[in-house]
This record gives structure tokens, sequence and C-alpha cells, in this order.
């Protein structure tokens, strides 16, 4: 399996639109105005070289890279971008057969040969029927050599949308996501079951994809600090301290096990939220309820851009300074109307403690399920 992820994409969407940017600390968030309250959504590599990362405050980033450009994010930009570069993948062929992509966010996407078209499973190649006692011929192998269609990828991406990528190769989706980070950017990596180890053994369980700063302490807390040590670990500990699912699936990350397919199916989202950071805290809950239905006008869009109403709203309310409550509640019957949905949002703002100013507000609209469930 490959995975391909492209390189500083929102940044580098923002230098071809202007090329006079090029070798710049180029830092896009919020309205592209550092002073006010957002977070950096992406930075180019040399902005990065300076200390600056997504998620951090633009405040902070200009401190770090004062003389950096800061842009705001332009969202329907990068959706075309990314729309040209994930139908130019499904273009591709791989030793003549198409292949399945799975779209993981604006920039990265898993890509495999498609099941049914796999040449082991033509008719040529069958075991035994083949030369070598059933092997593929070699000639067959070297067309399917993932690195030389992972160069195809990168090249047809870079003719189509003028933009980099790099793609990470492994026998599975865990492992050819986290080869992705060892190849950027402009690269190629590979790990595979043989190289496992060799690659990540010695590694924090921080560097798997799956496990944040949360779940390292509590391994953590068990002695398991390395990739090595939670493959090795008892996985009757796991499931006792980490529950009897995360518990056991925790240690085939750490063997760099993973049996999920690529799955092409367009992903079909189950909520729609907007969120709003005050530039000045909102201290009058009348103000904060005026908010409340505002937002929920704007999710009251996407979610009719999907065709399906809303069965259950929730609110986020971040009060000052970084204190954040949730609430949710399901309706009496779904509905899209605004003014429903706007007023329960409301009434979900009663049910918090109501004594301190608040930094930003988010209301979600969870949508029905779509005809044939998930």
């Amino acid at each position: 399996m490959l995975h391909v992820d492209l390189d500083q994409f929102v940044a580098a969407v923002e230098v071809l639109r202007r090329p006079e940017l090029v070798g710049l600390p180029v830092v896009v968030g919020g309205r592209g105005d550092p002073t006010e309250r957002a977070v950096v959504s992406t930075a180019s590599y040399e902005a990065r070289e300076l200390g600056v990362g997504s998620g951090m405050p633009l405040r902070l980033a200009a401190r770090k890279a004062p003389d950096a450009v800061f842009l705001p994010v332009d969202a329907a930009a990068y959706d075309a971008a990314s729309a040209v570069v994930m139908e130019t993948l499904r273009a591709q062929r791989w030793d003549g057969a198409p292949v399945d992509v799975e779209v993981l966010g604006w920039d990265e996407a898993f890509v495999a040969q498609h099941p049914a078209e796999h040449p082991a499973e033509r008719p040529d190649e069958r075991p035994g029927e083949g030369e070598g006692g059933g092997f593929p011929r070699e000639r067959d192998q070297d067309r399917r050599d993932p690195v030389a269609f992972a160069e195809q990828l990168r090249a047809a991406v870079l003719e189509a949308s003028a933009l980099h990528c790099s793609v990470g190769i492994g026998n599975n989706k865990l492992q050819a996501k986290i080869a992705t980070d060892f190849g950027k950017p402009r690269g190629v990596y590979t790990i595979t079951d043989e190289t496992w180890f060799e690659e990540m053994g010695e590694r924090p369980t921080r560097a798997l994809w799956g496990i944040g700063a949360k779940t390292a302490k509590k391994l953590a807390a068990l002695g398991i600090d390395t990739v090595r040590q939670l493959a090795e670990s008892d996985v009757r500990v796991l499931a006792a301290e980490l529950g009897p699912t995360m518990g056991p699936w925790y240690h085939r990350l750490g063997r760099g096990v993973d049996s999920s397919p690529v799955d092409p199916q367009p992903y079909v989202p189950r909520a729609h939220g907007r969120e709003e950071t005050f530039q000045v805290d909102l201290e009058e809950w009348s103000l904060v309820e005026d908010a409340a239905r505002r937002l929920t006008h704007r999710v009251v869009a996407d979610i009719d851009a999907e065709g399906r109403p809303a069965a259950r709203v929730g609110i986020k309310v971040r009060f000052k300074p970084f204190f954040t409550v949730t609430r949710s509640l399901t309706l009496p019957a779904p509905t899209n109307d605004p003014e429903v949905l706007g007023a329960a949002a409301v009434e979900l703002l009663g049910r918090v403690d109501q004594d301190r100013p608040v930094r930003l507000l988010g209301v979600r609209l969870e949508m029905t399920e779509p005809e044939g469930g998930y």
C-alpha cells in the first residue's frame, strides 16, 4: 500500500498563487492577521525552520517569525487543488490495473491496486502456472515495483497540479503512513514487515499513527516507552489497563500490524460544525446566545448541502482562559429549521455555568443516517 501526502499543502497552494513568495516564510491561518486570535493552519518549510508549527497561535508565530508573510485561510482554493490531486491519483494505473484511492483529507490519501485487478490474480500468474515454480515472472515483478509506481504518482501529481508530494510504502496502511514522514519532502520511503523494528523499534510510542500524548503517557506509566517495548508487552496487561478493545489494538500497532483495507468509498460525514474564536471575550450572555444562533444558521447551510436533517445538536464553549465544556441533546424529531436548531443551541447554553467570559463558541449538528447507513 502507498500513502501520498502533499508537501506543505496549504502553503504550497498559496505560493503557487503568489510566486513572489517562493523561499519566504509563509504562515496561513485565521484571517491572516497575527494580531488576532487564531491558530496556524499550516506553515511553509521556511517558517517551520523558525519554529512555527500547525495549531500554534498566530501571535506566537509572529514572535517566532516576525518577517513571515501571514495569509488568510482560503478553503475554496484548497478544495479545488485537492480535487485535482485526488482525481489524478484515481486516474493512475499500476501495471495496467486500476487503483483504489482512500481520501483522508485535503492533502493525503492511501493508494492500492484494486484487489480484483491484482496481477497475482491473473490467470497467467497463478501459483504453479508461471515461471520459477509459480512466482510471477521477473519482468512482471519489475512492473509492479511500488517504488517505481510511487515515482509515477509523484510525477503525475506534479504535472496536474504543480504541487509536490511525498509517498510512503508499506505492507499495510500503518507502515505506509509512517513511512511518508521519513520521505519528506519530495521523497519516497519504504517500511515493511522486515524493516519495521529496524526503523521503529527504538522510537517513542508517540511516533505511531494512532497514539497521542495521552495514550503515550498511559503506556509510560506501564513502563512502555518505545515501539519495541509496546510490541513485546503483555497484551493482557494492556487490555486490563487500556480496555479490552484498545489494549490489543495498541499492541498490534507496536508490531506494525494493520489489516484495514484501502476503502475507495467517498467519506460520508456524520455531522457538520462551525466555531468562532472571539477577538474580545464575550461577557454578556445575550451576545453568546446571538452567536449561537448565527453559527447554527451557518451549519444548517452545510447540512442542507448534504440533504439530511439534524437529529442531534451539540455546543462547545471555551471560557477564559482555556477551560472548555461541551453539551449535546437529541431532538424530538429531525429538522433543518434554523430557528428550531438555534433555539436548541441556546437551550444547551443554559446547561453550562455562565460565570466567566467566553473565548470560543462552537455549534455541531449531527445528521440522520444516509439511506443504506454509513
